[in-house]
């Protein structure tokens, strides 16, 4: 029995005007997955005025710019993707983005679960030491094969066109992945207790006696460590934790409460602040 593949929304309303998401009519977001590669999500977007707050995809974030300039921080550093530019982000990498430019800018991205990567690339361990590389005629191949994704409407069609961009970006690539910083091992069980512990109100003692270190000792490294505080890594795991849970068809209502937010409201005013659509608008994107 065939699988169902991407297909385009026709039906779908342009992303103009959302209050609740956008402070500029210009700008606008769309996602889309395939059902038969739930590791992959696609994204494009135009965005002149909004600002994301620190987020994560957990998953390798691989994508163009298109036209304008973004800036964004990511590990602790400030970094501008001018057009003609490939933007590759490791998982569990807190970013920002902003335009730098007066028209926004214009970019694709896909975002690939590390062990889907690993699958179709027969490859493990990989890692991008540099966020934003200067490749004018890999970003339109780029472009080109994100499009083809798309709007890809056979599963093998998308396969196909998976396998061919994460090719384009093995040379970018380091393999094997680096060796983890000194303090990765240290603050891994405290993301794992994040993760479990997403819906309740956590302290700053408890999480520093996850890591075995004093409080304030524990915030500083942490901070050090993933230039993020706590409560930062906190909020990114939750509205991805929301994310997850709307791709999986979950009430919005329902998303709130198990992602630990106040209300639907906290939810929408959240979500749209770090991935630019409001959680509605995003289900109906990854499910339509």
């Amino acid at each position: 029995m065939p699988r169902a593949a991407a297909t385009p929304d026709p039906a779908a309303p342009p992303l103009t005007g959302v209050p609740a998401a956008f402070d500029h009519p210009d700008d606008r977001a769309q996602f889309r997955r395939a059902a038969h590669q739930p590791g992959v999500e696609l994204y494009r977007a135009h965005i002149v005025r909004h600002a994301f707050e620190p987020h994560t995809h957990e998953a390798f974030g691989l994508g163009a710019i298109e036209s304008g300039v973004e800036r964004f921080r990511y590990r602790g550093a400030d970094h501008l993707a001018p057009p003609g530019s490939l933007v590759t982000m490791n998982p569990d990498e807190l970013h920002t983005g902003r335009a730098e430019t007066e028209g926004g800018w214009r970019y694709r991205m896909a975002y690939i679960d590390p062990d889907v990567a690993a699958r179709v690339t027969g490859e493990t361990g990989w890692w991008f030491g540099a966020a934003v590389g200067r490749d004018a005629a890999g970003a339109q191949r780029v472009t080109a094969l994100l499009d083809a994704l798309w709007h890809a409407s056979e599963p093998l069609a998308f396969d196909s066109a998976l396998f061919a961009l994460l090719d384009e970006f093995r040379r970018h690539a380091r393999v094997p992945r680096p060796a983890a910083a000194e303090g990765a091992p240290r603050f891994a069980p405290v993301i794992d207790y994040l993760h479990a512990n997403l819906s309740r109100r956590l302290t700053l003692d408890e999480l520093a006696a996850v890591a075995g270190l004093s409080p304030f000792h524990f915030l500083r490294s942490f901070q050090a460590h993933h230039h993020a505080t706590p409560q930062q890594m906190l909020m990114a795991l939750r509205l991805f934790e929301a994310k997850r849970l709307l791709a999986a068809g979950v009430a919005p209502a329902q998303v709130a409460l198990a992602a630990g937010l106040t209300d639907q409201a906290h939810l929408t005013r959240a979500f749209s602040r770090r991935y630019g659509v409001t959680p509605s608008r995003y289900q109906k994107q990854v499910r339509g």
